[in-house]
């Protein structure tokens, strides 16, 4: 069974950081992306960043430059370092992770971040 425990969310202010952190484990299957999304109040999940097989990385364009992405050697645990937090990157962050075959999608439980002014 896929499991995706997060952690690292939680309160700071605005320009502090913050460092989320996702270990998937019963990962029985080959990743294709490992990654984030985010959901505020009344909006839609929207993918945040997320880090390929060949280790590339995608980022939407709000967090490029102060978001970073990474993965740990054992490719079965996501991280994303937030810096120069701001109040519009509130909301709950998921983990996601995509297998190469359809079917193999896996969501964590979400984190709460949120950034003061």
């Amino acid at each position: 069974q896929v499991q995706l425990v997060e952690s690292g969310g939680g309160l700071v202010q605005s320009g502090g950081s913050l460092r989320l952190s996702c270990a998937a484990s019963g990962i029985g299957f080959t990743i294709y992306t490992m990654g984030w999304y985010r959901q505020a109040p009344g909006k839609q999940r929207v993918l945040v960043a997320r880090i390929f097989s060949d280790s590339s990385t995608q980022y939407t364009q709000s967090v490029k430059g102060r978001f970073t992405i990474s993965r740990d050697n054992t490719g079965k645990t996501v991280l994303l370092q937030m810096n120069s937090l701001k109040p519009e990157d509130t909301a709950v962050y998921y983990c996601n992770v995509l297998g190469i075959m359809a079917g193999d999608d896996y969501w964590g439980q979400g984190t709460q971040v949120t950034v003061s002014s």
